[in-house]
């Protein structure tokens, strides 16, 4: 029985057939960090076009995505205002009707930075959108599909008038509007609507333009043999249109995060509401249902963030320390049935197949219920472990993703650099003799292993690709960085990458070299 029969026996389901119970090779990169001669100031979702294209011409066939929710004011992709709605910001302008050139030139000149500066940008592009909706709202609000949209779309009301009323607020988090106004009654809600259907129109108007092109995006890369593969965070921030109107369904008084463990001694408050989900689950769990069957229309695949959170999170009581939090549930015999409930609810549902980030302390009964379900986890080389004896990649659970490197992770690059020891121990393992800086032969090898791991799934954030030609990347390491977790930095979520699109589809070496890694 060949690799393939023997895992055809173990995951069913419409997901993989879609997709295929073979080996797939992708890219990592937050959308934001592209650029190429048409973009705004920050990447652009027909950013996508020419990387697809590239993409299918060396082999790869798939674009993994940070998170494209709209975000407000926040850079991080992971504080989303909308379980559902995307960032207006990577809206493509030159592609949108009666938009000449030369409106565009002063927001181009953003591009030239070697960092995106998300406010300047935001704030420049929502000078255009107005000035757009003014022109064009009325005719394309009209239009029949943007009526579908809206009809088939029932979040996108609540949405609208979230960022009406905090627009009203000055922006203010919800918690501090008018007492009428934080915990809405039906009939006040249809109240609202009405009397701030104008000034929603705004707002249903940029989601509606985003979803005309993000799937445009997706049937492309569709022809071209190539799978969209977004991020699915399990949170979301407590200033949200879907925690204001659902309040009901998060329980406020507590905040997610992680315990206090060996690289984290007073642990992870991260700021974000967990989920009453005795409510949820009484709602038919209807909230995650509209997420997925959104996200469905601009993605193939989706990577579900801190898959761990289902089975038992880390809840911490407002204002106090983490170490104070505790498990929930609370009862740990509890934690298998209530994650795998949730992620069956999860599976069936949508037509994407789930990629899980279960990266940390991860209970073995955890990984099986993962493959059982058909779910691949998550395998950062570096980490993959027995003690201190690095796992031959070889040896992995086929239902899983090889990676070397997380957007939330050093580089490789910094890795070697700055964690000798572990550096030491794995040129060892390698049969390498031993320098301090990371080679271009060594870092070769490592992507070549990635991509020919016993894993399904193969995808590096392209930074790591870009790394094998110095005059690719910044000349200091810490720019390559696209996070650092639990730092607030105003790096942080910036990063940009350094050749533009047009530059990485004409370096001929780089594409041969990819080519190469998947031999």
């Amino acid at each position: 029985m060949d690799l393939k029969d023997k895992i055809s026996k173990s995951i069913v389901g419409p997901q993989w057939s879609y997709v295929g119970i073979r080996h797939h090779h992708g890219i990592d990169l937050p959308l934001s960090a592209l650029h190429t001669k048409h973009s705004c100031g920050i990447g652009e979702f027909y950013d996508l076009i020419p990387l697809i294209d590239w993409c299918s011409k060396i082999g790869l066939d798939v674009i993994q995505l940070l998170p494209l929710n709209d975000t407000g004011d926040e850079t991080s992709p992971f504080f989303a205002q909308s379980a559902m709605a995307l960032n207006p910001l990577f809206l493509s302008l030159h592609k949108l009707e009666a938009v000449r050139e030369s409106e565009l030139v002063e927001l181009r000149k953003f591009n030239e930075l070697p960092r995106v500066p998300y406010h300047d940008v935001q704030s420049h592009k929502f000078l255009f959108f107005r000035t757009y909706f003014d022109k064009m709202g009325e005719k394309i609000l009209k239009e029949k599909e943007c009526e579908l949209y809206r009809k088939d779309n029932k979040w996108i009301e609540t949405y609208a008038l979230f960022k009406v009323l905090k627009t009203l607020m000055s922006k203010n988090h919800w918690q501090t509007w008018p007492a009428d106004l934080q915990f809405l009654k039906p009939d006040a809600f249809e109240k609202l609507t009405q009397k701030y259907a104008k000034e929603m129109n705004y707002f249903i108007f940029l989601q509606y333009l985003c979803y005309k092109q993000l799937k445009a995006v997706k049937a492309y890369a569709k022809e071209k043999g190539v799978f969209l593969k977004g991020d699915i965070p399990i949170l979301i921030s407590p200033d949200s249109a879907d925690v204001w109107r659902y309040s009901d369904a998060f329980d406020l008084t507590l905040s997610a995060g992680a315990p206090p463990d060996a690289y984290n001694p007073e642990g992870q408050a991260w700021g974000l509401p967990i989920f009453n989900w005795d409510v949820i689950k009484g709602q038919n769990y209807d909230w995650w249902r509209t997420r997925l069957s959104y996200a469905a229309h601009f993605y193939n695949i989706y990577r579900i963030d801190h898959v761990l959170g289902f089975f038992r999170i880390w809840a911490i009581p407002n204002g106090e320390p983490s170490k104070n939090g505790k498990f929930i549930p609370e009862n740990q015999a509890n934690w298998l049935a209530h994650g795998t409930e949730i992620l069956n609810i999860l599976v069936d549902h949508s037509p994407m197949l789930p990629i899980a980030e279960d990266l940390g302390t991860v209970p073995p009964s955890v990984r099986a219920e993962l493959s059982r379900l058909g779910i691949c986890g998550t395998k950062v080389m570096r980490w993959e472990k027995i003690g201190e004896q690095f796992i031959d990649p070889l040896h992995y659970n086929p239902i899983s993703m090889t990676t070397v490197s997380t957007h939330d992770s050093e580089t490789l690059e910094l890795w070697w650099r700055d964690s000798t020891e572990e550096a030491k121990s794995f040129a060892l393992y390698k049969g390498w003799q031993y320098t301090p800086h990371l080679t271009k032969a060594q870092r070769r090898e490592i992507l070549w292993d990635s991509h020919h791991s016993a894993s399904l799934f193969h995808i590096n954030l392209i930074g790591e690709y870009l790394a094998l030609f110095p005059e690719l990347v910044s000349e200091n390491p810490e720019d390559e960085l696209i996070n650092v977790p639990g730092v607030v930095a105003p790096t942080n979520w910036t990063y940009r990458i350094r050749p533009s699109v047009e530059e990485i589809l004409a370096h001929e070496p780089l594409a041969e070299e990819m080519r190469n890694l998947l031999i």
